[in-house]
């Protein structure tokens, strides 16, 4: 089912709801009910409880989007640092240097074809994926240059290697969701303390107070959707993207090409 898809059902959802409520509420006050009478304590604890969640939604939503941009980062580094290699091979013998570039072709390869499905469906990396880029750090220094401009070639493509290693690690650590179970607890808690509130205003069935609790419940629902669609960098619709593979290397085949 489609992310968006999703979230279309749940903000209706969430609406369908709340005006349910609303109505149903409704018709259980008699005519002599006046809805000013509602005391100011129970205005002023909902605008703060209102108040705090928003400040708990805006910080899960700071922190769900810095590890999506941690993830694409390292997804950039790893694609430039390989991209590095294949081009500082250009000086080695022509045997060695189609073995480096056919090496890294093959890891860049899996990693967009296959392992990023594996990063979505299961929050990790594989196996095949760590030996493609063993053998890429093999080939390049197993290598003994025959002069010294091979020779100044040589340490920064291992130095190269090393960061794409690095970042191959990093890309592993964001591969999952990061948000812990008991934040969620607190998140949809929250949501429904904070929704369930708007019922002690004594809200009528006029258009406007329909409105706008309708709009402040799929505002809710929206928001946890933003959170969870960022929670996880590699498996969601918005997620990280194997782009920087794809630009640097426009000859691999993209995910389902």
């Amino acid at each position: 089912m489609s992310e968006w898809l999703v979230l279309s059902i749940a903000m209706a959802a969430a609406c369908a709801v709340v005006l349910t409520i609303v109505v149903i509420n409704n018709r259980r006050i008699g005519d002599d009910d006046d809805p000013s009478e509602t005391p100011d304590v129970i205005e002023y604890m909902t605008m703060m409880i209102g108040v705090v969640y928003a400040i708990v939604l805006g910080l899960a939503i700071a922190g769900v989007w810095e590890g999506r941009s941690a993830a694409q980062e390292s997804v950039r580094q790893e694609a430039q640092a390989l991209h590095e290699v294949s081009a500082r091979a250009e000086v080695w013998p022509a045997d060695v240097r189609a073995r480096i570039r056919a090496d890294v072709d093959a890891y860049v390869s899996h990693v967009v074809d296959t392992e990023w499905r594996t990063m979505a469906d299961r929050g990790e990396l594989t196996e095949e994926g760590t030996a493609l880029l063993e053998r890429v750090r093999r080939s390049v220094s197993d290598y003994r240059p025959a002069d010294a401009h091979e020779g100044d070639a040589y340490q920064p493509m291992v130095d190269q290697v090393a960061v794409a290693d690095d970042a191959r690690s990093a890309r592993a650590e964001n591969a999952g969701a990061t948000m812990p179970g008991v934040v969620w607890f607190g998140l949809i808690t929250g949501a429904l303390i904070t929704v369930g509130l708007i019922f002690t205003l004594q809200i009528r069935r006029t258009f406007r107070e329909l409105l706008l609790a309708g709009l402040f419940s799929a505002l809710i629902a929206f928001l946890l959707f933003l959170i969870w669609a960022f929670d996880a960098p590699f498996g969601r619709g918005i997620s990280a993207t194997p782009d920087p593979f794809l630009n640097l290397f426009p000859h691999i085949e993209g995910l389902g090409g």
